[in-house]
C-alpha cells in the first residue's frame, strides 16, 4: 500500500476531526501586524502524546503540559501556541499564566474546564501580556475552522526567526477508509536535539491509545527532530505533539494488523522527517544543508557521537559556507568523538566522490569534491568499517548572516 504525501500542505486543517483558528495580538509588545496565536480544537476529546525538550531548564508551558497530558490520562480538547514569547525563565509566575493560557484556550473554544495543551515560543525571560493572550484566543476561536487558508494562517501564527510556514499532510487507505496524518512546525535558531527551538503540532483521524502515540511519536521523533542540528544549541520549549481524533474509525496499535500499525508509523515519519528537513533548511541565515551520513560503526550511539561531532563544529560548518571541501575538518572531528575508530580504515565521500579510502587521501579527486559543495544541498559520507551501525544527521554551515543576526536580541 502507497502512502500519498503532499508537501506544503495546508497543514492540521487536512485532518478530519479538527479546527484550527489563528489571530494576532501583538504579544511581542511591538505593535506589529503579524499572527502570534494559534489553536487547534478537536471537535470531541481526543487522544494526545507529547515529547519534549531534555533541557534541566524547561519554560512553564513545557511543565504544564506534560502535567496535563498525565492527569487527563493523554485525552485532550486541543492546543493553544504563541510565538514572540517563551514563557521561560519566569519562575511561578510563568507556571501560572501557562495554566490560564489553557484555560483561555478551552473557554474561547467553547469547551471550558477541558483539557488544553499549551506551548510557546520567543524571547526568554519575560512575562506573557495575559489581556493580549486572552484576546488573542477569543480572536482565534473566532476563526476555528477546517479552511485550507486558516491552516497556513495557523502555521504561520507560531513563527519567531523563520522565513516561511512549514507543513505536510500524508494519506493512506486501509480497507476503504481514507487515513491522515498532518502537521506544522516552527523553527529556524537555537536548533539541536533534543530537540531544537521548535514546536511542532501533528493532527492524524486514526484512532489509538495515548500509549501507543507515545511509542509511535518518540520513534519519529528519535528519526527525525532528534536528528537535526543548525547551531548546537538546545532551547527551553521544545514540544512535539499528536493528537489523534479517530474520525476515520482505523484503530492502530496493539490488536492491530502489523501492517496496519507499520503504514501508520511510515506515515508518521514521513511527516515528521519532512517537518525537520525544512526546520533545519530554514537555519537561520544558513546557505547549506547537509547530510551527515555515518556508517560502519560498532553500534548507534559511536555513529551518532561523530555526525554530531561533525554537524556542530565551528570549523567543519564554517567550511561548508567558504564552500571549501575540507575533509580533514571532518576527519578531526570524528576523531574527537572518541568512539575508538581506526583512522587507517575511515573512508570519506562528498556524495558518491570518494576524498579518503582506507585512511589515503586521494587529492586527485578534490575538483570534483568542490563542485558538490557549491550545492544548497549535498551529503558527506564517513565509513568506519567497524561494524554494522548508522546515523544520519541533518546539519546546516554557519554563516556571517547567523552571527550577524544572533549578536543582539
Amino acid at each position: 500500500m502507497s502512502i500519498e504525501f503532499t508537501n506544503d500542505s495546508p497543514g492540521v486543517s487536512d485532518v478530519p476531526g479538527f479546527r484550527v483558528g489563528a489571530a494576532g495580538c501583538d504579544i511581542r509588545n511591538k505593535g506589529q501586524d503579524r499572527l502570534d496565536l494559534a489553536l487547534i480544537v478537536a471537535d470531541q476529546l481526543c487522544t494526545a502524546a507529547g515529547v519534549f525538550t531534555t533541557n534541566d531548564v524547561k519554560a512553564g508551558p513545557v511543565r504544564i503540559s506534560q502535567a496535563t497530558l498525565l492527569s487527563s490520562q493523554g485525552r485532550v480538547r486541543g492546543v493553544i501556541a504563541n510565538s514572540g514569547n517563551a514563557n521561560a525563565c519566569t519562575s511561578s509566575q510563568g507556571d501560572a499564566d501557562a495554566v490560564r493560557m489553557a484555560q483561555l484556550g478551552a473557554e474561547a473554544a467553547g469547551h471550558a474546564g477541558e483539557a488544553f495543551l499549551v506551548c510557546s515560543t520567543g524571547r526568554i525571560g519575560e512575562l506573557l501580556p495575559m489581556a493580549k493572550v486572552a484576546a488573542g484566543a477569543t480572536a482565534a476561536a473566532a476563526r476555528l475552522s477546517r479552511d485550507s487558508a486558516e491552516g497556513v494562517r495557523a502555521a504561520n501564527a507560531i513563527l519567531t526567526s523563520d522565513t516561511r510556514p512549514k507543513t505536510c499532510t500524508a494519506r493512506f487507505t486501509w480497507q476503504g477508509q481514507t487515513v491522515t496524518i498532518a502537521g506544522f512546525a516552527k523553527g529556524a535558531g537555537m536548533i539541536e536535539p533534543n530537540m531544537a527551538t521548535m514546536l511542532a503540532f501533528v493532527c492524524t483521524d486514526a484512532a489509538a491509545e495515548p500509549a501507543f502515540l507515545k511509542t509511535a511519536l518518540k520513534a519519529s521523533s528519535d528519526q527525525s527532530f532528534n536528528c537535526v542540528s543548525v547551531d548546537g544549541d538546545m532551547s527551553t520549549n521544545d514540544t512535539v505533539i499528536l493528537l489523534a481524533s479517530g474520525v476515520a474509525q482505523v484503530l492502530v496499535g496493539p490488536g492491530a494488523p502489523a501492517e496496519l500499525n507499520s503504514l501508520f508509523q511510515e506515515a508518521l515519519d514521513r511527516v515528521c522527517f519532512s517537518l525537520a528537513e525544512k526546520i533545519v533548511g530554514d537555519g537561520e541565515k544558513i546557505t547549506k544543508v547537509v547530510s551527515v551520513e555515518v556508517s560502519g560503526a560498532r553500534n548507534r550511539a559511536d555513529a551518532e557521537k561523530i555526525a554530531r561531532a561533525i554537524g556542530n563544529s565551528l570549523l567543519v560548518k564554517s567550511s561548508w559556507f567558504g564552500e571549501d571541501p575540507n575533509w580533514g575538518r571532518l576527519a578531526d572531528a570524528a576523531g574527537y568523538a572518541r568512539t575508538g575508530l581506526d583512522a587507517t580504515k575511515l573512508d570519506i565521500h562528498y556524495e558518491d566522490v570518494p576524498a579518503v579510502l582506507g585512511g589515503r587521501p586521494l587529492p586527485e579527486n578534490k575538483p570534483k569534491w568542490k563542485e558538490v559543495v557549491k550545492a544548497r544541498q549535498f551529503r558527506v559520507r564517513l565509513d568506519l568499517h567497524l561494524g554494522d551501525a548508522q546515523f544520519r544527521l541533518l546539519a546546516s554551515d554557519l554563516t556571517d548572516g547567523y552571527v550577524n543576526y544572533n549578536k543582539s536580541e
